[in-house]
């Protein structure tokens, strides 16, 4: 049987999200792109119209004999304020809401149940979008590991959950 499994993250610019999850250890592979929108094939500049309702996302591979989906969501979730809408950090649009898809449908009462315990912590209710990942369409090759080419860009993650990230396990 295979431990290799697959996970969609929107958590506002996938820029950082990415990059967290790359520390991870038990993260094989991520990839950014566009998820779950409504034309074929968009480009950077067409989901920035929003227009398009894709969301920022990033594909994640990960082995479960390493980490778990249950530990992956609960260190997603430190990076992202699950309570605002269409808005993380300092970018605002519906291409930077929050949001898990999933391709396994199992996956679906550990996605719900991580949220309604992370929910008992927040007086507002919580905007992150639980759906099936419809399509994704990997981003432009200058936003893949944005973070390691330009050290100094923009990121809306603070600095220090990325050790959290490498310790995470």
């Amino acid at each position: 049987m295979s431990n290799k499994r697959e996970i969609y993250f929107a958590g506002g610019c996938f820029w950082g999200t990415e990059h967290y999850l790359k520390q991870i250890r038990g993260v094989e592979h991520t990839e950014v792109g566009y998820a779950n929108g409504n034309i074929e094939n968009p480009t950077y500049e067409q989901v920035c119209t929003d227009k398009t309702g894709f969301a920022e996302t990033v594909h994640v591979i990960y082995d479960s004999d390493i980490i778990s989906l249950q530990r992956l969501i609960d260190l997603y979730l430190k990076t992202i304020d699950p309570t605002s809408l269409n808005k993380q950090g300092g970018d605002q649009g519906t291409q930077y809401r929050t949001g898990i898809f999933y391709t396994n449908n199992n996956d679906l009462p550990l996605i719900k149940n991580s949220l309604e315990k992370i929910a008992e912590n927040y007086d507002k209710p919580l905007v992150v979008e639980i759906k099936p990942l419809n399509n994704f369409y990997k981003a432009e090759e200058y936003h893949q590991e944005y973070l390691i080419k330009h050290p100094t860009g923009y990121c809306h993650i603070h600095p220090e959950l990325f050790e959290l990230a490498r310790k995470a396990n």
